[in-house]
């Protein structure tokens, strides 16, 4: 039987909408029905479902948690890249980890790893940066899809244009046979990052204490209030002295009493 492409309709966003900011705090805009309806249409074909409602309804059951995951899945955004606002990064390497007291373990939580090209920069940034001093990087996100792609360290070699060719030969083996025109992140960097899917708004399990939290590229996802809720909680994980990093199209305005600003998208908790 041949399937014909489905639209959705305002009322079946609406729910969409609703239920993924309940569930995930994110604000999907009205522009964004197409995408809904792009992102969700394989699901509907997999189980050949005659309208948007229909998957809603599925989605939404009390036991059908593996699907309402796939379609967190497939609506949270994941666009990422080595070496992404690369400021970041020298801040960190040349103000931050100098300063480190040394044989004490640094600690960093990057909330939202996506694939994983973040926190393995930012791997490749503390092993440079710290030499003997031990380190550790949590690395978050609520889509299990991708944290998948992060654990296995694997890419394409189009996405390692940004990594310098002296870390690009240190810290990741090129892939050969089957595997040319890929690289892998070596198994040492691989076992310094423990990736946990966590839902920064829900309750936040007991990952320690942070020297610096990178939280980049999310809050342009969450409305006002999820903004003060989620950066709040936090806070609570990030030492006194300890910093926070948005992303440069982010701001913190009117977040947090607890925060001061260092520069543009870097703030100190007081």
């Amino acid at each position: 039987m041949n399937y014909h492409p489905i639209s959705i309709n305002a009322a079946e966003f609406k729910k969409f909408k609703l239920w993924l900011h309940n569930i995930a705090g994110i604000d999907l805009k009205e522009t964004k029905m197409k995408l809904v309806e792009g992102r969700l249409a394989c699901r509907l074909k997999h189980y050949n479902l005659g309208s948007y409602a229909a998957y809603f309804k599925m989605i939404t059951s009390p036991n059908e948690h593996v699907e309402a995951q796939m379609a967190v899945d497939l609506l949270t955004t994941n666009e990422t890249y080595f070496f992404r606002e690369p400021r970041h990064f020298e801040f960190l390497k040349n103000k931050l980890l100098t300063e480190a007291c040394k044989g004490q373990n640094f600690r960093l939580w990057c909330a939202a790893s996506s694939t994983g090209e973040e926190p393995y920069t930012l791997a490749m940034t503390l092993a440079e940066g710290l030499g003997t001093t031990p380190w550790q990087i949590v690395a978050s996100d609520i889509n299990l899809q991708v944290l998948g792609k992060a654990r296995s360290g694997h890419y394409a070699l189009e996405r390692a244009h940004n990594i310098s060719k002296q870390l690009l030969h240190k810290y990741c083996l090129k892939g050969l046979g089957t595997q040319e025109g890929t690289f892998l992140i070596q198994k040492a960097l691989r076992d310094r990052i423990q990736f946990k899917q966590i839902n920064l708004i829900n309750a936040l399990p007991d990952i320690g204490k942070f020297d610096v939290i990178f939280l980049r590229n999310v809050m342009i996802y969450f409305d006002n209030d999820t903004r003060i809720h989620v950066v709040n909680k936090i806070l609570d994980l990030l030492k006194p002295g300890g910093y926070l990093f948005v992303s440069h199209s982010e701001s913190l305005v009117g977040i947090s009493n607890r925060l001061k600003i260092v520069q543009p998208s870097i703030f100190m908790k007081s």
